[in-house]
């Protein structure tokens, strides 16, 4: 299934409400019939790390596209800065998220090799926002990396302290879930982890939990701190099987 030849471009999707928004494709110049991926990108925003996911999708054989989830915030803007302006607009509104990842969910299965298929995936703020899609849209795989406030909602004085807690669309889940976590996270903590998987459960929902000790929040982050070896190794290891039974 994997292909070296990748075209990896800037698009313009048609998002939330019909507006134009960017995104980031990459995908394989194949004819051969390929699953897609929407990955929804962290907080600090659509930047490097997150196309170089992307890409990293596309070589493992599927077509894969970013949302700008703040481009109407700040077009153009440097990621930073986009995020920054996000924040002060207290974050992506949920109801605007689903329709901007209904937008790529939509160009992928536009492709002329798209097989039908489409999974999503989100880091952070953006593993919140794929279980958010994932309740609200018709997927075939999700998977959540450490996404916080599905359960709990944040302090009064976090910067995203408008995001609401989203734990009652469980029963609308499209698709099984793979969730990653780390074990000396705080956002989302292991009993916040222990409590979704309990309501998953309750509602006969399928899912996937995962836990990585020494890990904390941001593990597969490579240009940060937080960045764990072991933990982001296993991890795409799992997304890699996991998205290959779900999407091939």
């Amino acid at each position: 299934m994997r292909s070296e030849i990748v075209l990896a471009e800037t698009v313009q999707i048609t998002g939330f409400e019909g507006d134009a928004i960017e995104a980031y494709s990459a995908r394989c110049l194949s004819d051969t019939p390929r699953g897609g991926v929407v990955v929804i990108h962290h907080m600090p925003g659509y930047d490097r790390a997150t196309k170089e996911i992307a890409r990293r999708f596309a070589e493992m054989g599927y077509n894969a596209i970013v949302p700008n989830l703040h481009y109407r915030e700040a077009p153009g803007a440097e990621p930073d800065d986009a995020a920054a302006a996000s924040r002060a607009a207290g974050g992506v509104p949920d109801g605007r998220l689903v329709g901007d990842v209904a937008g790529a969910r939509k160009y992928l299965l536009s492709l002329s090799n798209a097989n039908g298929k489409v999974g999503v995936i989100g880091y952070c703020s953006g593993g919140r926002q794929s279980f958010l899609a994932a309740c609200s849209l018709e997927f075939n795989a999700a998977v959540d990396c450490y996404g916080a406030f599905i359960v709990n909602a944040p302090a009064a004085d976090h910067p995203l302290s408008q995001v609401k807690p989203i734990i009652d669309l469980a029963p609308n889940l499209s698709c099984e879930l793979l969730g990653l976590f780390g074990a000396d996270d705080k956002y989302p903590s292991p009993a916040e982890v222990e409590e979704l998987s309990r309501v998953l459960k309750d509602n006969g929902k399928a899912h996937r939990f995962h836990s990585f000790e020494g890990a904390g929040h941001a593990f597969f982050a490579v240009d940060r701190p937080s960045y764990r070896v072991e933990a982001a190794n296993q991890g795409w290891s799992l997304i890699s099987g996991f998205f290959s039974e779900k999407l091939a």
